[in-house]
C-alpha cells in the first residue's frame, strides 16, 4: 500500500459538487503540487485555486486534508471538493495522476481502511449495502451494522469459542486428566446456544433477504387470465402488451416499483399451459424459473371460467414452492364461475382496480420488517451456517471426549466467523490463556 491512489468519490456526471479523493503517504505532497501552497492544516476546509502542472487554472474549490491515521483509510487523505460536472473533476483527476498518484481500483479505499484496522469486513459490506439499499428498513438494518451491531454479535460468539479452544488445547497436553463435569456441561450448553443463535440469524436473513436486495414478486397463471393487465395497473402505464390472443407474453417482463417503503421487482411471466409451441414453451420455462426465484407469488386465475386441470397444476406448483403466495381471482366484473375454493383469495377486476392487491402486498411486506440483526450478504449467511454446523459437530465430539477432533471443529467455526468480521490470529488463543495470570506474572 505504498502507492498514493486517487479516484472520484462522487457519482460520475453532472451535479453541484464533485469530490476527488487521494489516499496514501504522498497524498499531501501530491496535492500541494496543484495548489501552489506550502502546507494544509489538517481538518480545516481551505478555499484554494487548483492549477495544472502547466500552471493553467483548473478550478477554485474547497480542499480538506485528513492526516493519518485519523482518516477513513488510516492514511493521509486529501479531498478536492470541486464544482460539479464531468470535465472539472476529470481534469483534476488527470493532473493528480500526472503528479504521481495512481488511479484507484474499485473498492481500494475501503480495502485500505480494512487492512489498516479502520473497519472490519461486516462494516465494509454494510457500507456498500447502504449505498445500494432499496428500502427504508434496509437502510436501517445496514446502518446498525455500520455501528457495529453485527460485529458485536459475531465477536461475542467468537470470544466464547476462542476461550473454549484455549482451554481445550491446554487440556490436550494433559490427556490423562478427565474434564471437570461442570465445565463439560457448561461447554456443551455454550456450543448448543451459539449454534442455535447462528442458525437462527442465517434462517432469518435468508427468509427476509428481500429487505436488503428488494423483494421479487412473480405473477403467474394460465394465458389470458389478466397477468399483464395487473402489471400495467400496478405500474400505472402500459408496460406489457395486452391481447385476447393466448400466448401474447412469451418472455418475462421485469420492472421495479415501490410498495409502501419497499422497492420491489415484479416479474410478469408467460402463461403456463400444456399445449404451448416451442418458442412459447421457452417462456413457460422462464415462468417456472421465476417462481423459484421469487419471494412472493401472485397466482392469477380467471374467475369467469370454471377451473380446469391446468389451474390445478398451477395451484399445486405454487403450493409446493413454499413461497408466500396470493391467489387472485380476476375478472370479477363478469359472472363468477371458478369452482376451486382458495383460502384468502382476492377477487378483482384488473381493468378497473388492483389497489386491494397492493394493500395486501404492503401489509405482508410490513410484517417482514425487523429490528433484529440481519446478515447483508449470501457470503455472511453461508459463513454463519458453516460455523453453526461446526459447533454442532464439536458438541458430538466433546460428548465422546475426542478432544483433538473437538478442537479441530472449534477452529473451523472460528475460521467461518472470522470471514464475517476480521481474520483469526493464533495470538488470540495465547491472549486468552495468559489473561488469567496474576497481574505481576
Amino acid at each position: 500500500m505504498s502507492e498514493t491512489i486517487v479516484a472520484l468519490a462522487t457519482a460520475y456526471g453532472i451535479g453541484s459538487v464533485s469530490i476527488v479523493r487521494l489516499s496514501g503517504k504522498d497524498a499531501l505532497a501530491t496535492s500541494l503540487k496543484l495548489l501552489k501552497l506550502s502546507n494544509l492544516e489538517p481538518r480545516y476546509a481551505k478555499l484554494a485555486k487548483i492549477y495544472s502542472l502547466d500552471d493553467e487554472i483548473l478550478d477554485e474549490a474547497i480542499v480538506i486534508y485528513f492526516k493519518g491515521p485519523a482518516s477513513f483509510t488510516g492514511e493521509d487523505i486529501v479531498e478536492f471538493q470541486t464544482h460539479g460536472g464531468v470535465m472539472v473533476s476529470e481534469r483534476i483527476l488527470n493532473e493528480l495522476i500526472r503528479a504521481g498518484a495512481r488511479l484507484a481500483m474499485p473498492g481500494e479505499f475501503s480495502k485500505r481502511a480494512f487492512l489498516n484496522g479502520k473497519m472490519d469486513l461486516a462494516k465494509a459490506e454494510a457500507m456498500q449495502g447502504l449505498i445500494t439499499s432499496k428500502s427504508e428498513i434496509a437502510a436501517k438494518i445496514l446502518t446498525r451494522q455500520m455501528q457495529g451491531d453485527l460485529s458485536k454479535f459475531v465477536g461475542e460468539i467468537r470470544g466464547e469459542v476462542v476461550k473454549t479452544l484455549a482451554f481445550v488445547e491446554t487440556m490436550i497436553d494433559y490427556a490423562d486428566d478427565d474434564l471437570p463435569a461442570n465445565l463439560l456441561e457448561q461447554t456443551k450448553q455454550m456450543l448448543l446456544k451459539n449454534s442455535e443463535k447462528l442458525e437462527r440469524i442465517a434462517i432469518l436473513s435468508e427468509q427476509r433477504r428481500g429487505l436488503i436486495d428488494g423483494f421479487k414478486i412473480a405473477i403467474v397463471g394460465k394465458p389470458n387470465v389478466g397477468k399483464s393487465s395487473i402489471l400495467n395497473s400496478f405500474l400505472a402505464y402500459e408496460r406489457a402488451i395486452v391481447s385476447d390472443e393466448a400466448g401474447t407474453t412469451r418472455d418475462r417482463i421485469e420492472e421495479n416499483f415501490k410498495i409502501g417503503s419497499h422497492l420491489v421487482r415484479i416479474i410478469d411471466t408467460a402463461g403456463i399451459r400444456k399445449d404451448a409451441g416451442k418458442i412459447e414453451q421457452i417462456g413457460i420455462n422462464y415462468s417456472i424459473s421465476a417462481i423459484n426465484e421469487a419471494d412472493i407469488i401472485l397466482a392469477v386465475f380467471d374467475g369467469s371460467f370454471a377451473s380446469d386441470e391446468q389451474d390445478k397444476e398451477i395451484i399445486k406448483l405454487v403450493s409446493n414452492s413454499n413461497k408466500k403466495a396470493f391467489f387472485i381471482l380476476n375478472k370479477s366484473d363478469l359472472a363468477f364461475k371458478f369452482d376451486i375454493e382458495l383460502e384468502g383469495a382476492i377477487k378483482i377486476s384488473a381493468k378497473n382496480d388492483t389497489s386491494v392487491v397492493l394493500k395486501e402486498l404492503e401489509g405482508y411486506l410490513k410484517t417482514q420488517d425487523t429490528d433484529e440483526i440481519m446478515l447483508s450478504s449470501n457470503r455472511q449467511i453461508l459463513s454463519c451456517k458453516e460455523a453453526s454446523e461446526a459447533l454442532k459437530r464439536a458438541f458430538l465430539r466433546l460428548s465422546e471426549e475426542e478432544l483433538e477432533i473437538f478442537a479441530y471443529e472449534l477452529n473451523t467455526a472460528i475460521k467461518a466467523l472470522a470471514s464475517i468480521t476480521k481474520p483469526f490470529e493464533r495470538s488470540e488463543i495465547l491472549d486468552e490463556m495468559f489473561s488469567h495470570f496474576c497481574l505481576g506474572k
